[in-house]
């Protein structure tokens, strides 16, 4: 089996450098970019698993990167390395499509730890394929497996693969309580602050494409989850 192809963007290259031979010896397949240009059209050019980027870079940041990157690529797995704990970098983190964040310094296990994680996850994301994945809200056709979300039989919008988990899961308890936690384990695989604000952006994002139907609300029910209510 070949070794998971794995984009490290870092702008200090004696870490960039170490973090490089570390994963490798991990058995990975690491190519390392400066800075975040260099990085976008590294990505470009081949096909990478997962990529690492640092946030603060010269020429490109990390959230501009991500954002590129996922402009072409809606799937791979993206990990932020970040010297700043500032809440709203992390929430723009979330937004710019990152899978998870880790803060400078840290414990070179933890990262090999999600980097296993969140490949382990792809891959069982795509053995398993869902049995029911048509469902009807109000006026809107949901397919989860091709993730297009119509309306009145008009043209589809393409969900992300997590807005169209969190829809899924949402549609399956319809006028019913989805608790945040089984939300949260059950697509984040995590249930903390950070994953707790990511869920909140995508709820978001689904109420902005719900609107259009005045009988389909998502209603937060404080401390305990979130309710799709169809009148």
């Amino acid at each position: 089996m070949e070794n998971k192809k794995i984009l490290l963007v870092e702008d200090d290259p004696n870490f960039g450098t170490v973090l490089k031979d570390y994963l490798t010896l991990n058995d990975y397949n690491v190519t390392l970019a400066k800075d975040g240009l260099e990085g976008l059209i590294m990505f470009k050019n081949d096909d990478y698993d997962l990529c690492i980027l640092d946030v603060m870079m010269p020429r490109k940041d990390g959230f501009s990167l991500a954002k590129d990157i996922r402009s072409t690529n809606s799937e791979v797995p993206i990990i932020f390395l970040t010297a700043k704990t500032m809440k709203e970098d992390v929430l723009k983190g979330y937004q710019a499509g990152a899978d998870d964040y880790l803060n400078k310094p840290f414990d070179s296990e933890v990262l090999l730890y999600k980097i296993k994680a969140i490949m382990q996850r792809k891959e069982s994301e795509q053995d398993v394929e869902e049995e029911v994945f048509e469902f009807k809200i109000g006026k809107f056709d949901f397919n989860s497996k091709l993730r297009h979300l119509s309306f009145d039989d008009g043209e589809a919008q393409k969900l992300s693969p997590k807005e169209s988990k969190l829809l899924k899961l949402l549609t399956i308890y319809k006028n019913d309580l989805m608790p945040r936690e089984l939300a949260l384990t059950k697509i984040w695989r995590d249930d903390n602050y950070f994953t707790s604000r990511s869920m909140d952006v995508y709820i978001a994002k689904l109420r902005k494409y719900l609107k259009r139907d005045e009988d389909v609300e998502i209603l937060n029910i404080h401390g305990e989850g979130f309710r799709l209510i169809e009148k």
